[in-house]
């Protein structure tokens, strides 16, 4: 039985790595990956339907399993939790070895027809970090903690792509400021939240939000890509 790094994605994924630069997610990418690679075409086609698209989310994936695997090494006990999303947003970035090839997937997620498979990856990484870090929320914040991370992630990456600091110091400045803007609101939501004055007047135009009890209830269409809670 073939191990995963042989499995026939990650053998086309190897081989496509190194054309992603010059000729970017594209076909002649997906192409060339089939002859580097030695797999069948059939095989190919078969697991990439969409050739190079797929692909680039399977190198999307694959930075989130090894974000996620420093996660699992790292002592996170000592650190603040602001301290916890920056690392963990680090390290995502980290994962990548060629700015270059996230360079090229940004320009192809932006194309309106892969936009959703874009929006689908980010949501994806903010949803596996916050599982990583113990995330217990059971109601609207469920959501919400997603969207600003996704929000908060994809900022940092159009930042880290311009950056040419030493060590990349000013991309995570950039993330450390952005993270802390993040946790200033969601302090501010706790008060108006403890506070019943302020909580009845912000409910107004929210309040079926407010009677939600389980991202269960909440329906699924409007997310990235049709994505659902697993």
């Amino acid at each position: 039985m073939p191990s995963a790094q042989n499995a026939p994605k990650d053998l086309l994924l190897q081989a496509a790595v190194m054309h992603v630069p010059f000729d970017g997610w594209s076909q002649a990418t997906f192409e060339a990956a089939i002859i580097d690679s030695g797999v069948e075409r059939t095989v190919a086609e078969s697991v990439c339907p969409r050739g190079a698209v797929d692909l680039a989310m399977h190198y999307h994936a694959k930075g989130d399993a090894e974000m996620l695997a420093r996660l699992a090494e790292t002592d996170l006990e000592q650190m603040k939790y602001s301290a916890r999303v920056a690392a963990a947003v680090r390290f995502r970035l980290e994962a990548v070895t060629d700015k270059e090839i996230v360079r090229r997937g940004t320009a192809l997620f932006a194309l309106p027809i892969y936009a959703a498979d874009g929006a689908k990856a980010i949501w994806g990484t903010a949803d596996a970090i916050w599982n990583a870090l113990g995330d217990t929320s059971d109601d609207v914040n469920w959501y919400t903690k997603r969207a600003t991370l996704s929000g908060v992630y994809s900022a940092t990456v159009l930042y880290w792509l311009g950056d040419s600091s030493e060590d990349h110091a000013d991309t995570w400045a950039f993330l450390d400021r952005r993270i802390e803007n993040v946790m200033q609101i969601e302090k501010l939501k706790a008060q108006v939240n403890n506070n019943p004055v302020l909580s009845k007047l912000m409910s107004g135009p929210n309040w079926l939000l407010s009677h939600v009890k389980a991202p269960q209830s909440l329906p699924r269409s409007g997310l990235p890509g049709r994505w659902t809670r697993p």
